[in-house]
């Protein structure tokens, strides 16, 4: 496991190539868009946080902004 791989597990819980698997590439993605993922992440979150698991809300807030930022990159790239 890469350097890198390491800490996308410790601030994701998962790889960024899972997150693009998981999440960027989900039927919900394909049908509704990246904005209703990172929508259903936030949700999930707030379900996290009133179980008090601040770690999971941590690591699932990190994907939500790793997948704002891929928009946003391939909104430049455009």
């Amino acid at each position: 496991m890469t350097e890198r791989e390491c800490g996308d597990l410790l601030r994701f819980g998962m790889t960024r190539e899972d997150i693009r698997e998981e999440y960027m590439k989900s039927l919900t993605a394909r049908l509704s868009g990246l904005e209703m993922v990172v929508m259903g992440i936030l949700s999930d979150c707030q379900e996290l946080g009133a179980m008090g698991r601040t770690e999971a809300v941590r690591k699932q807030l990190n994907v939500a902004k790793f997948i704002l930022s891929e928009m946003m990159q391939s909104k430049e790239v455009a």
